[in-house]
């Protein structure tokens, strides 16, 4: 008899329950095909596509019967990992042991059970892989005398590659390459791949960018078909464009952005009533031009998200769109979306309107100049724009009561510095240095945040499908945790059961403010944060203390922006009784493709996130391996049981003092202190404590740091400690583009 796969895959699909080995044998014909039988089922075991259970026995992943749970695998670089289950609840964590040959962000099938060890959290073993996340490996080749390997780029994957002789394709020792895996990993054989792509060398600062868009699969270039979409748009906009649309031109209004930006998306414009303000904040209306299943629109939400790095930017939409008809360029008619708002001296929204409209703003405002206007009191500044100085402080007015108005009910706000990258004419990187958020910023922010506040309020009262940017409240695990952590240091988290109130999470923040534990308290804060995320359903945003929240106004670079202009439009006529069969259609199609819009998008922007953050880390270890041998001030911004690390002052660059460098005695790690301690001499090394390092190695593959200390300080001396972003909160800002959202929303970019 001749047995093949698809038979026994065929036979298990049918049954309700696992079956032992020997009925399977039974089932095809008994004893006389038994090595044949053994030899399929192993051949599909190892492939993932059928599961042995204890007792020989057999089973189809993720069936009812199998006992086990599907989801992404997460591998930290130290060799263990996680799995989200898809169908939700607690992450399984993954010994090393039990990973069996899975790579980081693989699909695999899971066997979990309460751990002893862990304390009752679940620990589990792959039994599966089921998907494979990448075909496409970037990283560095090695040749020897025994051929050549690929050290992938993302140091989770944890493996190497050979590449056979007649694979390399002329790709030379320590070159930048892409492989295509040939081969998965079996048992204790490496996977196998191609050389498909030779990008160059890791120096070169451009193969650096490609590296990185590779390594994580970023959308880089647009299709000729969607460009010459694209090409088509119009260069200005026509009578035809005005039609049923406010006339906003005489209206003073202003873009605020970086000096380099191009995309200028939003404008404001302000006007005191009595002792009120009416604030108009236009958006540029980018879903005139983009529309539903055109090339344009399919490639904007593939991308999810524009990209942002040191020396370029990956755009969501093609330039011609972006920098052209779509952005808010001065003196020129733009199409936009208006949020036009009242708000009376507590902060307190008094009216909302939206509608379509038509703008020339007066002037490309930078932070720089406006912080010079409303700061620093330099209405010259402006030049030719002086006349616009009145209505900026009248901006600033505004801003300033919102923003109160927003901790009064409890919004939180990490205020925290973030690395700029300096870069040279070559691309090499000159400096590297804590980035500015001024005043200029915050009011941006400020009326950014109102508005989408109100879009959101507003779509949602007309009883709509939405997309919402929502925040889910802390872990309570992770807050009593942290809450136990604190105390020590002498700080309190007022706590409810095992709830905490935004407000009181500020309160924290502001108790620690200067003092040397600024970084500790802010890092933990935000390490009990869940991350921001598109839904669509309402779950409130815990960070802003919103009940309501939403993004709009950065369609240029954001498509759940975009999906919220569409929303709006059809609110608009559903409120004032003119939705058609055509709107109609339109929201019921929007509203059936929300959740998995909303999951989409978010998983971008992580994406985008971790692209973003890589290629900083990359600058900095680069920027470091100039300075070897060279001493810099600093303290320290951590302690573990193998050392401490230091952040650099004049650097915004942080490192690792291994406890084995700490040759004055032996140090132990005082867990409840957080410290190192001298068993000899009692010297103890704290969070805060100013220190002088000196750089002995950089190892940019490693992503690793090393200094040893030189001096140290125990007199305390008062610092405003930085933390660098985590998962919990966004992107990095980086030089020449708007400031992100950190705690604060930055220019509302992640928030």
């Amino acid at each position: 008899m001749l047995l093949h796969k698809k038979e026994i895959l065929n036979l298990l699909a049918e049954e309700t329950e696992a079956l032992h080995f020997a009925s399977l044998l039974r089932a095809f014909g008994g004893r006389h095909i038994k090595n044949d039988l053994k030899e399929l089922v192993d051949d599909l075991v190892r492939n993932g596509e059928v599961l042995r259970l204890r007792g020989n026995r057999y089973t189809l992943p993720g069936t009812d019967n199998s006992g086990t749970v599907q989801g992404s695998i997460s591998i930290h670089r130290d060799g263990y990992g996680f799995v989200k289950p898809e169908s939700g609840g607690e992450d399984i964590f993954i010994p090393g042991k039990n990973i069996n040959n899975a790579l980081h962000g693989d699909k695999v099938s899971v066997r979990a059970e309460k751990s002893r060890s862990q304390r009752g959290k679940l620990e589990g073993r792959v039994v599966a892989i089921l998907e494979r996340a990448n075909s496409r490996i970037v990283g560095r080749l090695q040749q020897s005398k025994r051929g050549a390997t690929l050290v992938p780029e993302e140091l989770r994957i944890g493996t190497f590659f050979t590449v056979p002789g007649n694979a390399v394709n002329g790709a030379v020792d320590g070159q930048q390459v892409v492989i295509e895996v040939t081969a998965w990993p079996v048992g204790g054989r490496p996977p196998e791949g191609k050389v498909v792509e030779i990008l160059g060398w890791p120096d070169d600062p451009d193969v650096e960018v490609q590296t990185v868009i590779r390594k994580f699969a970023l959308p880089h270039s647009f299709e000729p078909e969607t460009l010459a979409e694209a090409q088509a748009a119009p260069a200005q906009i026509s009578k035809d464009d005005l039609k049923d649309r406010v006339d906003l031109r005489k209206l003073p209004t202003v873009t605020i952005d970086g000096e380099t930006a191009k995309d200028f998306d939003d404008a404001v414009a302000i006007r005191p009533e009595g002792r009120n303000f009416r604030l108009w904040v236009s958006i540029a209306d980018v879903s005139h031009y983009i529309k539903p299943g055109s090339l344009l629109d399919r490639e904007a939400y593939l991308r999810g998200t524009s990209v942002y790095f040191p020396d370029r930017c990956i755009p969501m939409l093609p330039e011609r769109l972006s920098n052209g008809i779509c952005s808010l360029n001065p003196r020129l008619d733009r199409l936009t979306m208006t949020a036009e708002m009242l708000f009376d001296q507590q902060g307190t929204m008094l009216e909302s309107s939206f509608y379509p409209s038509v703008i020339k703003s007066d002037a490309r405002l930078t932070y720089t100049k406006v912080k010079q206007v409303i700061v620093d009191g330099d209405e010259k500044a402006l030049e030719e724009d002086r006349a616009l100085a009145p209505m900026l402080l009248q901006m600033k007015e505004l801003a300033l009561i919102l923003q109160a108005m927003r901790k009064q009910r409890g919004s939180i706000d990490f205020d925290l510095p973030e690395p700029e990258i300096i870069l040279g004419l070559t691309g090499q990187t000159e400096a590297i240095i804590k980035s500015e958020r001024n005043l200029a910023h915050q009011l941006i922010e400020e009326f950014m945040l109102a508005a989408n506040e109100a879009v959101a309020r507003f779509v949602t009262a007309q009883e709509m499908a939405f997309i919402y940017r929502i925040h889910e409240p802390p872990d309570p695990t992770r807050l009593t945790a942290f809450r136990d952590f604190i105390l020590p240091f002498g700080f309190t988290l007022e706590m409810k059961g095992d709830q905490v109130e935004p407000s009181a999470m500020q309160q924290l923040i502001t108790d620690a403010e200067g003092k040397p534990e600024e970084r500790l308290v802010n890092y933990g804060l935000l390490r009990c944060m869940k991350q921001a995320r598109y839904a669509a359903e309402n779950l409130k945003h815990f960070g802003l203390a919103s009940s309501c929240y939403t993004h709009f106004t950065s369609p240029i670079r954001r498509y759940p922006d975009l999906i919220v202009h569409r929303l709006l439009r059809l609110a608009l006529d559903r409120k004032a009784g003119t939705l058609d069969k055509k709107g109609q259609r339109e929201l019921e199609r929007i509203s059936s493709t929300l959740s998995e819009a909303a999951e989409h998008t978010s998983t971008r922007e992580r994406v985008a996130m971790e692209a973003e953050r890589d290629i900083v880390e990359l600058k900095k270890l680069q920027f470091m391996q100039g300075k070897i041998g060279q001493e810099f001030d600093g303290f320290i911004a951590g302690v573990t049981g193998f050392g401490c690390f230091v952040e650099l002052s004049e650097v915004f660059v942080e490192g690792l003092v291994h406890l084995s460098t700490l040759s004055d005695d032996l140090y132990s790690f005082d867990e409840q202190n957080h410290s190192l301690v001298g068993r000899r001499t009692g010297r103890t090394l704290r969070i805060g404590d100013p220190a002088r390092v000196r750089v002995v190695a950089v190892n940019p593959q490693a992503r690793r740091i090393e200094f040893v200390l030189e001096s140290h300080s125990t007199v305390r001396r008062d610092v405003t400690i930085a933390t660098t972003t985590t998962e919990e909160y966004p992107r990095i800002p980086i030089r020449g583009k708007r400031p992100v959202l950190k705690g604060t929303p930055n220019g509302n970019r992640r928030r």
